[in-house]
């Protein structure tokens, strides 16, 4: 981890007073988790678990204590932000922070080995930096230069560690064990490290919480079903997705190889 000067800007943002409470909540609410169920209710978690989720019941406490927080808290500032903000006041606040995550981009990219998505996403820098004025505008998109975003954790997961247990981290929401590992790294990274100013890092952090909650307003509306569940499998599926670069794998109907047998045909296969 990078010394000096950049080191203190880390911990002068918020995460200082985030990370020790951070780690509070987890020893709190993992004292709660070790409570032994009912026989019933034990076999009923078993038959039903997650397989990547081997920790639900520690996740779904930190769940709800985070959804608390974010009913009461963050959710009306959001709104209120989304309220007062001419639209394209918050397209360029986004712009300005998507400009600066493709500083971990383009590290990610090398250490993943994609030098072809590194060039791309330090082009965009350079050109929304300049030409679009700090950030504000997106003329590389406008100009078709595009990259696949990249982080800590997927390349973590490009460098072999394939699979990870899902967690739920107190105040930061869904994430897996690899993810988390990774942000840490992502966070040292980010140019807010290079801001010495305590005061602009931790009202530029703020902007960015309250514009990316914002930005999932609308999109409450299509959780479905039990709502742990959907935000836990909407998360993993994207960052497989991520991780993968899109690519949803071989279709086996669409191989060569894939033969049907005469049995598949036989009427009685679709008699009731």
């Amino acid at each position: 981890m990078p010394v000096g000067k950049r080191n203190d800007a880390i911990w002068s943002t918020p995460w200082r007073c985030i990370v020790p409470l951070m780690l509070s909540l987890v020893m709190v609410l993992g004292g709660c988790a070790t409570t032994q169920p009912s026989s019933s209710g034990a076999e009923e978690e078993t038959s039903n678990a997650h397989p990547e989720d081997p920790w639900e019941g520690f996740n779904r406490r930190v769940f709800a204590f985070n959804d608390v927080v974010d009913r009461y808290t963050l959710k009306p500032v959001a709104q209120a932000y989304a309220a007062v903000t001419p639209d394209p006041v918050q397209t360029g606040v986004g712009n300005f922070f998507s400009n600066l995550g493709e500083v971990l981009t383009a590290v990610n990219s090398l250490l993943q080995g994609k030098p072809g998505n590194a060039g791309l996403s330090t082009s965009r820098f350079i050109i929304n930096s300049t030409v679009g004025i700090g950030g504000l505008l997106d003329y590389a998109t406008l100009m078709e230069i595009t990259a696949d975003k990249e982080d800590f954790g997927q390349t973590l997961a490009v460098w072999g560690w394939d699979e990870s247990r899902y967690l739920v981290v107190p105040l930061l929401g869904p994430r897996t064990l690899r993810d988390t590992t990774g942000l840490a790294v992502d966070i040292s990274a980010y140019p807010f490290s290079y801001i010495g100013e305590r005061e602009l890092i931790e009202a530029l952090a703020v902007l960015d919480l309250v514009h990316i909650r914002a930005g999932l307003l609308d999109q409450e509306s299509m959780i479905q079903g039990e709502r742990y569940r959907f935000v836990r499998d909407t998360y993993l599926q994207r960052r497989e997705f991520l991780i993968n670069d899109g690519e949803l794998g071989d279709d086996p109907f669409a191989s060569d190889d894939f033969e049907f047998d005469d049995a598949d045909f036989d009427d009685d296969a679709f008699a009731d």
